[in-house]
């Protein structure tokens, strides 16, 4: 018997409208070395069209350890809390559509879960780039990880010494104890991908609210992934549409997370950069030209509006936080707002 005998794993993918990637992802989960009857695979569509579900069903008809889900409301943390009701598996271990898992991904989950002392409540590994197309000479190197890409080699708990700074989990390899998932409600919804709304940090959000009741929330690379980076995405207004509400989605993990004093306190620095840097909004979203400063600039403006948001008069029945509600009305707006 394979080591990990005694953990059970579910492989969860969500997706909406991403057929080519999907099919990818299952031929990776097909040539596991554990072999496919010891572990099982769900896939969530989250709302795809009548042709991308028929597909869907197909591709997973020709696993016999498959499920397939749907979703009717859109959105990434919600298809992940399906995922994670309807599993059987000891761990669901989350990978994204457009990901690869390593022949190893289920062998490695298993034997670093058994290797703890104390099973860990989160695992997350490395996340390899595949790229579509040469990541351009103007992209930051600092801002790699924006991609969803994870090389450290080690392991050890988030958030000590024993991993770099400000390294943390990625969706797109992430493996949750399904108990400890369940007692918080799973994914906060008002977090995470949905439509056109960049928001992000839902992963790290569950993880350091694990971390902080007490449980272990780890990196360890032997858990490896290969991220496919999407041409589309290596573009001036791609980087500067996420970096906006990544400073949004920062804002929101820490209140979500209870510390409001590291918003505030990051919040005169934020304010001015916004304003300083404001003129630079003039330049057209497609040109590179100080894009250095205008990532910055773009981070600055989502956190603000973010902040400021906070203290609007909340909507009787939001779905989301109350900025977040105004900056889901028009996604356009946002970007206008980032040059």
């Amino acid at each position: 018997m394979p080591q990990g005998q005694g953990v059970s794993v579910t492989a969860c993918i969500c997706t909406h409208n991403r057929t080519h990637y999907l099919s990818h992802c299952l031929e990776s989960l097909r040539h596991q070395t554990v072999g496919l009857d010891a572990f099982e695979i769900i896939v969530v569509d989250s709302n795809s069209s009548p042709a991308a579900a028929t597909e869907m069903q197909r591709l997973v008809a020709g696993l016999p350890n498959a499920r397939l889900l749907r979703v009717e409301e859109i959105g990434i943390s919600r298809a992940r809390n399906a995922g994670a009701a309807a599993a059987s598996g000891d761990y669901v271990a989350y990978i994204d559509d457009d990901a690869l898992a390593a022949p190893d991904w289920i062998e490695q989950i298993m034997r670093v879960v058994e290797e703890q002392p104390v099973r860990p409540a989160v695992l997350s590994g490395r996340a390899l780039p595949v790229w579509e197309a040469p990541l351009p000479d103007w992209w930051p190197e600092s801002l790699r990880g924006i991609l969803t890409i994870t090389e450290w080699v080690g392991r050890g708990e988030y958030r000590t010494s024993e991993v770099p700074a400000g390294l943390g989990p990625y969706g797109a390899n992430l493996i949750v104890e399904r108990a400890a998932l369940l007692s918080i409600s799973g994914f906060a919804e008002d977090l995470g991908r949905r439509g056109g709304m960049l928001l992000s940090d839902e992963d790290v959000h569950l993880a350091w609210k694990l971390q902080d009741s007490g449980r272990s929330a780890r990196h360890d690379s032997r858990i490896t992934v290969h991220h496919c980076i999407q041409a589309q995405r290596l573009s001036p207004s791609w980087l500067l549409q996420r970096l906006y509400w990544q400073g949004a989605s920062s804002v929101l993990t820490r209140l979500m997370l209870g510390h409001p004093g590291l918003v505030w306190g990051e919040f005169p620095r934020r304010l001015g950069l916004a304003m300083l840097l404001a003129p630079l909004a003039l330049i057209p979203a497609s040109s590179t030209a100080l894009i250095g400063l205008r990532w910055r600039l773009a981070y600055a403006q989502g956190y603000v509006r973010m902040v400021i948001g906070e203290l609007l008069p909340r909507p009787e029945a939001p779905s989301l936080p109350r900025k977040a509600c105004g900056l889901a009305e028009n996604a356009s707006a946002a970007r206008e707002a980032m040059g």
